[in-house]
């Protein structure tokens, strides 16, 4: 059966550029143009169409345009830097499935809160190593679990340097764009992200545009400051509660007052979509503090979009992504953090047109 008219328009818009960001390296043909518009970020690479945070999402999300990649990041045992969106790696690596490293499965208290699983800091690097990627979401994404098994976990720096081929390839200057995980539970147990992310930094000689570290926590922010790096640094937010171990609320740091403050130390705030939406006023009141503001995280299938653009009743079918790309874009955001990134430039290329 033919696919719902307005559900095949976001598919054939994309086609083009998934066959050009899974081709071969030699016979791709990347996105060159500078970003004119909203920065596109590739959250976790290209997440909607391969496993996050591995080496095939980040290529793709390049090839697509993006002009930032982000890695999460987490440390191992012997303190090197991973990306994983989650210290805990059952649903993302095939740890659960290794009889050799059952014994690792345990339950901590993360951000004050019980998780049982496997975590990257119970295990070395070398040990990391050993363990394939797989589709975090395979009920949602069920596409991006024909990639199981081809990917491994990435450390920080490898990151780094295919960002920096991916330049090269690309003829654009692609950022990374770090985020500290969980950063007050990792100086807790003497693993701290801040030290590491730090010196890494420092030894690879990143610039401002070629790296913004970002974090909910504005300690970890604090600390990332304190090293004068000269590089942006961009306040999460999230949409209720506050960033842990921390009294201020997320209502009060956006508040014009919160943002003032925010300013002193960033020059990003890293809202949800929704919160940007009238009547609220935060982007107008963020860009009146001297910040740029980028919104999370887009996606295209019906559960993740407003009600006004979805299409059909399945969940996992795709709306009108564009539609909402065009919405933000419009009200005049910085950037977009975003699930798939190649739908994202494409809308953007609508909006230049």
């Amino acid at each position: 059966m033919s696919p719902a008219p307005r559900r095949r328009s976001v598919l054939l818009a994309t086609a083009a550029v998934t066959a050009a960001a899974t081709a071969p390296a030699g016979a791709a043909t990347p996105v060159r143009h500078r970003a004119s518009g909203p920065l596109v970020i590739g959250h976790r690479g290209a997440a909607g169409w391969r496993p996050e945070h591995t080496a095939d999402a980040y290529t793709y999300a390049v090839r697509a345009g993006a002009d930032w990649i982000e890695p999460d990041l987490v440390p191992t045992k012997d303190h090197v830097l991973v990306v994983r969106h989650e210290n805990e790696i059952g649903g993302t690596t095939d740890v659960a499935e290794r009889s050799e490293f059952a014994d690792r499965r345990t339950t901590r208290t993360v951000d004050g809160r019980a998780v049982t699983g496997w975590f990257t800091e119970d295990f070395t690097l070398r040990e990391l190593r050993t363990l394939r990627t797989v589709e975090r979401l395979p009920l949602v994404r069920n596409r991006n679990t024909v990639f199981d098994g081809r990917g491994r976990v990435m450390t920080f720096q490898e990151v780094i340097d295919l960002a920096r081929r991916l330049s090269g390839e690309s003829g654009r200057r692609i950022a990374v764009f770090p985020e500290t995980k969980h950063p007050t539970y990792f100086r807790s147990i003497g693993l701290p992200l801040e030290e590491e992310l730090i010196r890494v930094i420092r030894r690879n000689r990143l610039t401002a545009r070629e790296c913004v570290v970002q974090s909910f926590e504005p300690s970890s922010l604090h600390r990332i400051a304190a090293a004068r790096l000269g590089l942006p640094l961009w306040q999460a937010l999230g949409t209720s509660g506050s960033p842990y171990g921390h009294a201020v609320t997320y209502k009060d740091m956006m508040s014009p007052a919160g943002l003032r403050e925010i300013a002193s130390y960033a020059q990003w705030i890293g809202p949800d979509k929704s919160t940007l939406v009238p009547p609220h006023t935060l982007l107008a009141d963020a860009h009146a503090a001297g910040l740029k503001v980028g919104a999370y995280t887009f996606r295209a299938e019906n559960q993740y979009l407003p009600a006004a653009y979805r299409r059909g009743t399945a969940p996992n079918d795709f709306g009108d992504a564009f539609a909402e790309y065009a919405f933000h874009y419009g009200q005049g955001v910085d950037a977009v953090v975003t699930d798939f990134p190649d739908i994202a430039v494409q809308a953007r290329e609508g909006l230049r047109r």
